[in-house]
């Protein structure tokens, strides 16, 4: 067989390419990929070496082929969904869930003894592994009077695959001290099929609480469709980054029609939108944001010292055991970061008249929406230096640092922003919910005040500045929203650079 042509990234003048692209969006709602051409091309040409096929339209004809098209179609999906993660990420969602959320339905569910967990986007099975471990911790000797299912789904079946073999490698858990790898993980010795350090494999009473689903997101929004049972907790973080704004809103209005009664939602740091207000409640809690259904809006109960518990998935009749046992798979090896970068955070991107800037800022947030953030580190230092003056690099800077928890360089990067343009409202209220997990309560009042004077001076329909889509009315609302309890309005001017 003649060895197939190399596939270019000029390739994306291939006249099936347009075709091509356009059904991968329509099936997988990855309309991230609607402007990043010379990355979607970059994943396909994994797929076109590994089929040795030479071009779109006989990639296109392998995917609609009866026999081999849905096993390609799962290959292609693993390939251009980011699969990077690990346990406990962001740690300061999973102490709101220890202090308030898990207190609070617990609270809510002490007749019924149920407690249901979603999480959408699960990749290799990091989040609900470690909301397992926490679960269990938290009910310790009450776990048997409890019924617990907690479900993961996604739509790449590797890493679906890695998640049901429980096996780990060191990157993913990075964030853990040595004594809980301990607790939680059996060490394992180098083998084949595992790595060449050995890996992690997760204790039998864990993984037990959990089990793991094919699904796409999407369904979610499907005409006619049945809600299905509801959960009490779901978590869908760092997968809405891929959809375009509208099926955003729709993806997770469909999240809230799945939610029981005093429910709660967690999202990805740089997911929330000032449009979800509309039909959730946010709640401010230190460090982050959460959402309810807008019936359950009252007043989180003072933490209190856990004692939770479980039982099978839904429904009654499916008893909940772990999925049958499987080989050790290899789970993706994340990209190492270096010494000083700044993980990446999905943001919506100003690209400005300066066409060579523009290159850098696209390129940025291709590489870090990816999950090469290490890349994507090294490349902000650069479009820096080209230009030092520009408000939305700083506040780029300031989002990645905010993302990996370096609280003092991500002030400092969104202080340099409104330094340079003090009418930049996404960086006021970015900066106050900030210093409001940092607990400057009156700090983050003024910032989020300049939120609100900036927003309600203009129309309520004017989209803002690196709003991800966001308008003048919703931020307004939304930061108003943040501020509550921080202490009385103190109006325009107050400065908070």
């Amino acid at each position: 067989m003649p060895r197939p042509a190399p596939f270019r990234p000029e390739a994306a003048d291939d006249p099936a390419y347009a075709a091509l692209k356009a059904r991968i969006i329509a099936r997988t709602g990855h309309h991230y990929y609607i402007d990043k051409d010379e990355l979607l091309i970059e994943r396909l040409r994994r797929r076109f070496r590994a089929n040795a096929v030479a071009d779109c339209a006989a990639y296109t004809a392998l995917l609609a082929d009866r026999s081999k098209g849905e096993a390609e179609w799962s290959q292609l999906e693993a390939e251009i969904t980011v699969g990077e993660t690990f346990f406990f990420r962001y740690a300061e969602q999973f102490q709101a869930l220890r202090q308030t959320i898990l207190p609070a339905l617990i609270a809510a569910r002490s007749l019924d003894r149920t407690l249901r967990i979603w999480s959408a986007g699960c990749s290799t099975g990091a989040e609900p592994y470690s909301l397992a471990i926490l679960v269990r911790e938290a009910l310790g000797d009450a776990l048997p009077d409890w019924r617990i299912a907690i479900l993961g789904t996604d739509i790449s079946v590797e890493a679906l695959a890695t998640a049901r073999a429980a096996v780990y490698g060191r990157w993913a858990l990075r964030t853990m001290p040595p004594e809980d790898r301990l607790r939680y993980f059996t060490r394992l010795p180098p083998a084949p099929g595992i790595r060449r350090e050995g890996g992690y494999a997760l204790r039998p009473e864990f993984r037990t609480l959990v089990r793991f689903e094919r699904g796409n997101l999407l369904s979610l929004i499907e005409p006619k469709r049945p809600p299905g049972e509801g959960f009490d907790l779901i978590l869908c973080r760092n997968v809405l980054i891929y959809f375009e704004a509208e099926t955003v809103a729709a993806v997770v209005r469909g999240l809230g029609r799945r939610l029981r009664p005093d429910g709660w939602i967690l999202l990805g740091h740089a997911e929330p939108n000032p449009t979800f207000s509309g039909f959730l409640d946010p709640v401010s809690l230190p460090g982050t944001v959460a959402y309810r259904r807008l019936a359950d809006a009252v007043p989180p109960p003072v933490p209190w010292p856990l004692p939770l518990a479980v039982e099978p998935p839904w429904p009654a009749s499916h008893p909940l055991a772990a999925d049958p046992p499987r080989e050790p798979a290899e789970t993706a090896v994340a990209i190492l970061v270096p010494p000083a970068p700044l993980p990446a955070i999905a943001v919506s991107l100003d690209r400005g008249d300066d066409p060579v800037q523009a290159g850098d800022l696209a390129q940025i947030r291709a590489l870090a929406d990816a999950g090469e953030t290490g890349t994507a580190w090294r490349l902000l230092p650069g479009a820096l230096e080209r230009d030092p003056t520009d408000p939305s690099l700083r506040f780029y800077e300031g989002l990645l640092a905010r993302t990996l928890g370096r609280d003092v360089e991500a002030e400092r990067a969104f202080r340099a922003a409104l330094y340079l343009d003090r009418g930049f409202v996404m960086a006021h209220y970015h900066l106050g919910l900030l210093l409001m997990a940092m607990g400057r309560a009156e700090e983050a009042a003024r910032a989020l005040d300049n939120a609100v004077a900036l927003s309600q001076a203009l129309e309520p329909e004017t989209p803002l500045r690196e709003g991800d889509g966001a308008v003048a009315g919703e931020v307004a609302a939304g930061a108003a929203a943040a501020r509550t309890g921080l202490g009385p309005y103190r109006g325009p001017g107050s400065g908070s650079f």
